[in-house]
């Protein structure tokens, strides 16, 4: 995701202090209310960087500059007080959605510029060495549709997959899915919602991201908030989600995860997943 994603933006209805909304990336206007039922309807189309040229000079300094961000969060105290959540407090959600299987495969969407920006390199170390600690987390797939080819290269360098369709964040979550998604917009995790928006489906998920809970306070607070027809599944989830808030410890990690939780959703019948108007 763009620094002008990742650096959330100030609106004018608060919940506190420092509360606030992701709105659209790369300087472009918010959407017209009626236009977010179109982002709803975006199909899955092929991609590939708009740049061509390859620099392996320019892929050997990401690379270092990678390692380096991976090793200074790994020896810090904010990912000690990370793993420790997760192998603590909700450990066992982890393994309701595991079930039978032994991988739980990740998922990267809106990862941002690495190269660019520093928040982007800072959530990318922590899915590194969540897949570094973690035997249980399986393959690693990457997405954003602002990736460089030196970019690409480099994620595949780490391990992961650079996706080569563009899903809009609509993936069927079909096995044990861990959607990484720190503060994406929230018609993303709003189309992730909608196309799992079954029982078989949701138990599979595990969801990292932006805080639910403060999207519905902002819109109690908001009632004629930009992104509130941008919520509808989001707001319907919340009756039956599992959020555990994270610590973000100092403000060396404050920009790239303040505000951002684990959710995990709760076994539902289908008569409960009522028809959203999102």
């Amino acid at each position: 995701m763009a620094a002008s994603a990742k650096t959330l933006t100030n609106t004018n209805c608060t919940t506190s202090g420092d509360w606030t909304v992701v709105l659209p990336r790369r300087g472009k206007q918010r959407r017209k209310v009626a236009e977010v039922g179109k982002i709803l309807e975006e199909k899955q189309e092929p991609w590939a960087p708009t740049d061509s040229q390859t620099d392996p000079g320019k892929e050997t300094a990401l690379m270092q500059k990678m390692e380096r961000y991976i090793n200074r969060i790994g020896n810090s105290q904010f990912y000690h007080t990370f793993r420790d959540q997760i192998q603590t407090s909700v450990f066992d959600y982890f393994r309701t959605v595991l079930g039978s299987d032994t991988k739980m495969q990740m998922v990267i969407y809106g990862i941002g510029s690495i190269d660019l920006y520093e928040p982007p390199r800072l959530q990318l170390s922590i899915a590194m060495l969540m897949k570094r600690d973690f035997n249980w987390i399986g393959s690693i797939e990457v997405f954003d549709p602002i990736l460089s080819v030196t970019e690409s290269r480099v994620l595949e360098t780490l391990g992961c997959s650079v996706m080569s369709i563009n899903e809009h964040g609509k993936r069927e979550a079909l096995k044990p899915t861990m959607f990484f998604m720190p503060h994406c917009e929230a018609e993303l995790y709003n189309n992730l919602l909608r196309a799992n928006w079954k029982p078989n489906l949701l138990k599979n998920m595990v969801l990292f991201g932006n805080s639910f809970e403060t999207y519905e306070q902002h819109v109690s607070l908001c009632k004629n908030s930009p992104i509130q027809n941008s919520l509808g599944y989001i707001l319907a989830v919340r009756s039956f989600a599992n959020e555990f808030r994270i610590e973000t410890i100092s403000d060396d990690y404050y920009n790239a995860f303040h505000d951002s939780s684990w959710h995990f959703f709760s076994a539902v019948h289908e008569t409960e997943l009522q028809f959203i108007n999102s």
